[in-house]
């Protein structure tokens, strides 16, 4: 057995498919100067032709996974067009002579190497992608061929170096039964884009490629665990076959709960809708049983293009999504850019901390005239459906005033114009910044809902960057001060009447449903992947036990305390669901 890092969850029985690396020999040309302006020539149409492929592997890719899981190759096509690392490959061409597909090397190696050598798991990572894209120009110059796949249908476990994101953008799930790596971890592009294929992965090997796994040996792939077993005995064989036989029963029994309503053993009726970045996520939501859209995140609309998107455009997707939700609320988040989701065309100031700059409601704010044209596009959707508006990262009241203010303003544009909608839309918040926790019962006078951000919330709360691997751990939504955050939230919205949703990690976390029954929380929003298993569990909880627990919980001192009587409830749980689809797989005799 190898132990690597889990980077997808599932398993994976085959046999396996060494990838050849993806590498090449580079002479070291000199040039003469008369060589100059035609390897300039070389060397932009390389960049060309890869950005062209580049942005048909997104579209390709974006048909499968959506908008969001896409958006990976923004930053490969961020790569080519970064000041620092062109400039670095032209004064190699110019100063010293070099032919395009040196200094393309070079200048690769030289960032690499750079990335390589900061202390930070994320860091290294993006190294990754510089070298696909390096990889991918050189082809291009050296005329090189693609490094090709297995063209017979047989599934197999496809095993390489390293995959970056421009090679596994081509695979067929269907013919890809897993994944290993030897480098890579959880944050890596390549993980990410398995996740949302569906193929299981485990990376991190760290060892020499030919002399662990070779071609058309037999492999088993455990993507929940992170091992991966080579030429594997019988009985292991045996026992991961059981195992994914189980998985696939379990997602066929989830399956079959589509339409029932999520109400708790004892009666207490839970609400679940969907978090979506496009129409086809919401598709997906609504084959899943989702009552709505708890979360439309809109900034992705605004992505990979060269202009803002006019209000017509965003007011025909917002209709089109209120249309297919059939009267179930749909909650439209405003414009959330900066942070990690930058727009090609729309300058934002070079910042030390961008998730503590400018950002979300903040921009929206500075920019009136972008602000209201979107929010006149959610105005006409909402004569279409139960349309609602929320500001994202509001942390004071006067921030809650003037975006209620540019709203009217969108509203007496919109009478001007004649256009019909829907006077009475309720307009919330997202809770996720310690301030507005803060000062919630002010917040909560002046809006009609509240939706608590917790991926958000958390960070903000313990200052943890999850994507930071030397402090990921500490990561942590159980952690005492984020469950009395969200206590405070809660109560403060029950006590002026308002709603109060959960939206992120949190809200398709079943362990946190005690929480919920204790906390009196009855709408949680999470991405369409969860809805079934969450409504499983609700389905199996006694709402009056699981918020005994959860109050005795909020009473301990540490978040290892908690999440111990959290494991022993949760596996009592997980014991009843799985003896009740036993018996429902049982024969009738």
């Amino acid at each position: 057995m190898i132990q690597g890092i889990a980077a997808a969850a599932g398993v994976a029985i085959g046999k396996a498919f060494v990838l050849p690396t993806w590498e090449w020999d580079v002479p070291d040309q000199k040039l003469d100067t008369v060589d100059l302006t035609q390897e300039f020539e070389r060397l932009y149409e390389g960049i060309r032709t890869s950005k062209h492929e580049i942005e048909s592997m997104k579209n390709e890719f974006e048909e499968i996974a959506g908008p969001e899981e896409s958006s990976i190759f923004d930053a490969h096509i961020a790569i080519l067009e970064d000041p620092e690392f062109m400039n670095e490959i032209r004064g190699l061409i110019e100063r010293q002579y070099k032919a395009a597909e040196v200094a393309v090397q070079e200048a690769t190696d030289h960032f690499v190497t750079m990335f390589d050598l900061l202390d930070d798991e994320y860091m290294k990572e993006r190294a990754a992608d510089i070298k696909d894209v390096g990889n991918r120009l050189l082809k291009h110059l050296l005329g090189a061929p693609e490094v090709t796949l297995p063209t017979d249908t047989q599934p197999y476990i496809l095993v390489a170096k390293e995959l970056p994101p421009s090679q596994l953008v081509h695979l067929n799930p269907q013919h890809v039964l897993g994944i290993v790596t030897m480098m890579g971890g959880k944050t890596s592009h390549s993980a990410i884009m398995a996740r949302a294929l569906g193929i299981p992965l485990v990376s991190g090997l760290e060892n020499e490629l030919e002399s662990l796994i070779q071609t058309g040996e037999m492999v088993v792939v455990d993507g929940d665990q992170g091992r991966v077993y080579v030429e594997p005995d019988a009985q292991t064989v045996e026992s991961y076959q059981r195992l994914r036989t189980e998985q696939q029963q379990r997602k066929r029994q989830l399956a079959l709960l589509t339409s029932v309503e999520p109400v708790t053993a004892d009666g207490v009726k839970m609400r679940l809708s969907a978090n979506i970045s496009s129409i086809k996520e919401l598709d997906i939501a609504l084959n899943h049983g989702a009552e709505g859209v708890g979360l439309f995140r809109t900034e992705f609309m605004y992505m990979d293009r060269k202009s803002l998107p006019e209000e017509q455009e965003q007011f025909e997707i917002y209709r089109m999504v209120a249309e297919k939700s059939k009267g179930q609320p749909v909650v439209i988040r405003t414009l959330d850019i900066g942070g990690d989701k930058e727009l090609d065309y729309f300058e934002l100031p070079e910042e030390e901390n961008p998730f503590l700059g400018y950002r979300a409601i903040r921009i929206c704010l500075d920019h009136p005239e972008m602000f209201r044209t979107q929010l006149r596009a959610i105005l006409r959707a909402s004569a279409y459906g139960k349309v609602k508006i929320m500001y994202p990262m509001i942390s004071s009241l006067e921030e809650l005033r003037r975006a209620n203010e540019a709203l009217k303003q969108a509203k007496q544009e919109l009478d001007q114009r004649e256009i019909h909608y829907d006077s009475d839309i309720e307009v919330g918040i997202m809770i996720e910044v310690p301030a507005a926790v803060a000062i919630a019962d002010l917040l909560a006078e002046e809006c009609d809902f509240f939706s608590i951000g917790s991926n958000d919330l958390v960070q903000y709360v313990l200052a943890v960057d999850r994507m930071n691997e030397h402090i990921a751990h500490m990561y942590n939504p159980y952690h005492p001060a984020v469950l009395r955050m969200l206590r405070t939230t809660v109560e403060a919205a029950r006590a002026s009447g308002i709603p109060v949703s959960i939206c992120g990690e949190m809200a398709g976390d079943e362990r946190s449903l005690p929480f919920w029954m204790h906390l009196g929380v009855r709408q949680l929003s999470m991405s369409p992947q969860s809805l079934l298993r969450i409504k499983q569990s609700i389905l199996h909880t006694s709402s009056t036990e699981a918020a005994h627990q959860a109050a005795h919980w909020m009473k301990l001192k540490t978040a290892a305390e908690i999440e111990q009587g959290m494991s022993s409830y949760n596996r009592a749980l997980h014991e009843l669901i799985a003896a009740d689809e036993q018996l429902a797989c049982s024969p009738i005799s």
